[in-house]
């Protein structure tokens, strides 16, 4: 009689359970320096045998973190190494979140944009910087209208005129291929 079937997994596929992370940082025991310059919470900076450094952490009831690997010798802190890198990631997230992506809206006019029309996209374009979004003007000339461009870089240069209470252009109109662009950013 043949032996029953077992499907073995391949390589590279992905087994039941969850995937162990590896730590950010060398801790403890991880850490292959025989010399260390250890810093903690109200002590010294000084340089010790890596072993002197783990009993000092022992002692404390706290993990060995290497900070900085690449320094002669490496930096390691005495810390509890969860709340260490609860805290790293809680300033990670804060400056993620005090940075702010730019955003860049995008209006199309033509060389011939009648007054109402130019009105309308004028109003966009207000909301648009007020929000704090910079705004990108062109006007794509079709066929043998890329014979008007000067009437296409006055109907930018009338944009953003109007627009100079709320934003001030940051690139002036440019011909790139069939295509005259304008940026305009929004005043702070």
């Amino acid at each position: 009689m043949a032996a029953p079937f077992k499907p073995q997994p391949n390589k590279g596929q992905r087994t039941r359970g969850p995937v162990k992370k590896e730590p950010d940082h060398r801790i403890n025991d991880r850490i292959t320096a025989p010399a260390v310059r250890v810093v903690g919470e109200g002590m010294e900076p000084t340089i010790m045998d890596i072993r002197d450094a783990l009993r000092m952490a022992y002692d404390q009831d706290l993990d060995l973190v290497e900070i900085s690997p690449n320094a002669q010798p490496p930096v390691c802190k005495i810390v509890d190494y969860q709340k260490f890198n609860y805290e790293l990631k809680k300033k990670q997230k804060e400056m993620k979140a005090k940075s702010s992506k730019v955003v860049i809206k995008e209006i199309r006019l033509s060389p011939q944009t009648d007054d109402h029309d130019f009105e309308f996209k004028l109003n966009h374009a207000i909301r648009f910087l007020k929000e704090g979004n910079k705004v990108k003007v062109d006007i794509f000339f079709k066929g043998r209208a890329i014979l008007y461009k000067e009437q296409g870089e006055a109907q930018l240069l009338k944009f953003a005129e109007a627009l100079l209470e709320y934003g001030k252009p940051e690139q002036m109109p440019k011909l790139e291929g069939k295509r005259m662009l304008m940026l305009i950013a929004p005043k702070k």
